[in-house]
């Protein structure tokens, strides 16, 4: 049965806001969403998006866990201020001062995808140095290692030193674009989606801040020792669900995976790609589902 989701207009009106202290010590307002009740779902959503991107999944697992869920500093909704040195470690802050925001200090779990995959694996690798307590770990796809991470031309061209003037240009023709090559053949965007990814992107003018989160792939190379080491040896339940048409971390960024993490857990979803909680919310749901019931109740 198809998952309703819930329009962009709606989603935004049930947001509330909260203050983080930023890197550069400034106060920056922060939009979050939450719903439910039970152990705390923690949603984190990828690059170049927003939260928006769990609408589909919002409901019936709100039905099930605390859903928490905020729209990273310069992504959505949130503060997107122009200069800002973005970084992975300050969002993995951002996601830990929401917890302590909202009054949750019992174990987390988490779901996460793209972007939020690297904030995934910092909060991991604190929960191994003993400063998060994690219950458990489903990644959707994402970079999880730097040498499978194969790059679209956008990306390239945001990490360029033309990356500025890439972003400026950076509009919803050029989204469609690429999101056309990273979706699965079968499952493309609408017209509607489209224009919700192109106005949580261009709201605060994003734009022109995009070629400051996309370090991210730097911090990547940076962190890929602690990372993919907290990964080899935790005790935490973890799970790769993903959408092997995806040309960014698709099926060879599986097949990595399975070499490198003792014990892989993962799931391919047939025909589907880089954003499989859009594409197939349904069979995100049940996979995730099928995981807490067996591994992570």
């Amino acid at each position: 049965m198809a998952l309703a989701g819930i329009a962009l207009r709606d989603w935004r009106a049930q947001g509330r806001d909260f203050t983080f202290r930023a890197n550069d010590r400034q106060d920056r307002a922060i939009r979050y969403w939450s719903a439910g009740s039970g152990a705390p779902l923690l949603l984190v959503h990828g690059f170049p998006t927003a939260s928006w991107d769990w609408h589909y999944l919002w409901q019936p697992l709100a039905e099930r866990y605390r859903l928490i869920a905020c729209d990273m500093l310069g992504f959505g909704d949130s503060a997107k201020p122009k200069g800002h040195d973005y970084r992975i470690l300050e969002q993995a802050d951002l996601q830990q001062a929401l917890l302590e925001h909202l009054g949750v200090h019992e174990p987390v779990h988490l779901l996460v995808h793209d972007y939020g995959n690297s904030v995934g694996q910092e909060l991991l690798a604190r929960h191994e140095e003993g400063g998060f307590a994690l219950a458990s770990l489903v990644f959707l796809n994402g970079g999880l290692f730097p040498e499978t991470h194969r790059a679209v031309l956008s990306q390239k061209l945001l990490l360029s030193p033309f990356g500025s003037l890439f972003g400026r240009l950076f509009d919803r023709k050029r989204l469609a674009q690429n999101f056309a090559k990273v979706f699965g053949p079968q499952t493309q965007p609408s017209e509607a989606e489209l224009d919700a990814f192109w106005e949580l992107i261009r709201h605060n003018d994003g734009p022109r801040v995009m070629h400051r989160l996309i370090h991210y792939i730097l911090d990547r190379r940076q962190h890929r020792k602690r990372w993919v080491g907290a990964m080899q040896r935790t005790s935490v339940p973890l799970r790769l669900i993903d959408g092997p048409e995806d040309p960014i971390s698709g099926a060879h960024m599986v097949a990595r995976y399975r070499e490198l993490i003792p014990q892989p857990d993962t799931v391919e979803l047939p025909g589907i790609g880089h954003y499989p909680q859009v594409e197939t919310p349904e069979q995100v749901l049940q996979h995730y589902l099928a995981f807490r019931q067996e591994r992570a109740p």
